[in-house]
């Protein structure tokens, strides 16, 4: 098999783009992953790449690529032996019995651990609102430790029509509510999750189900920690 050594290669040129742009992700449908780890946790989950690289010499499957291009390339600063793009995954509606809802969560090492925790703690689908950071940004994927391959994800394009998600709609609010553990909850259930330094919007908080908070002695947990926490404290109370 021939060694890619060119830093012009067109196949290396759209791992750069796919790490780089948003909007290239979205406009191919596609994405990209970094790392040994992560192809093994997509391999698991049954997902099939559209291609795969890796160093050359490194004994490793896929496409060679000469050890410094493959790291230039790669979103990763330390360099990587492997790499993947694969297709992006969206469902058409959101699942329960656990849906989180993520509206305005910018920062994607946020979006990739919740997804972490969505795993973790079986939540059925996570739900992707208007300016929430890009699951699929190589950020992302890396903060989710493999998960973006196990959760299922949807898109919420209009998110004042809260009866599209399903079950009981909780809105967590740091200040405001009846502490998580003791709301009256069951069957499905959606956790609606904002920015760590907005919230939720008024709109989205007056229509839902219940608010609820987490109670805490310091000012406020981010929205990653709010929502595993949260996630935690539903399956527990499952059980």
């Amino acid at each position: 098999m021939t060694t890619i050594t060119s830093p012009d290669n067109p196949q290396l040129k759209e791992i750069r783009k796919l790490t780089q742009r948003r909007r290239q992700r979205e406009r191919a449908g596609r994405f990209v992953a970094e790392g040994e780890d992560l192809l093994a946790a997509a391999d698991a989950a049954g997902w099939e790449p559209v291609q795969r690289f890796c160093a050359a010499g490194s004994g490793l499957a896929g496409i060679e690529v000469e050890p410094k291009l493959l790291s230039q390339a790669s979103g990763i600063a330390s360099g990587t032996r492997a790499v993947a793009i694969y297709a992006e995954r969206f469902i058409e509606a959101p699942l329960g019995p656990v849906c989180v809802y993520l509206h305005g969560v910018g920062d994607p090492g946020n979006v990739g651990t919740i997804l972490r925790g969505a795993s973790a703690f079986g939540a059925g689908s996570v739900a992707f609102g208007p300016d929430t950071a890009d699951p699929y940004s190589p950020k992302a994927v890396r903060a989710s430790m493999g998960a973006v391959f196990e959760v299922p994800l949807t898109r919420i394009d209009d998110p004042a029509d809260l009866e599209q998600l399903p079950g009981t709609t909780v809105a967590l609010v740091a200040d405001q509510g009846v502490p998580l553990a003791e709301a009256e909850l069951a069957g499905s259930v959606t956790l609606l999750v904002g920015s760590e330094r907005d919230g939720l919007p008024a709109g989205i908080v007056s229509g839902a189900d219940t608010v609820a908070r987490i109670p805490i002695t310091s000012h406020s947990l981010n929205a990653a920690m709010a929502a595993t926490v949260a996630l935690y404290e539903l399956s527990r109370m499952a059980r």
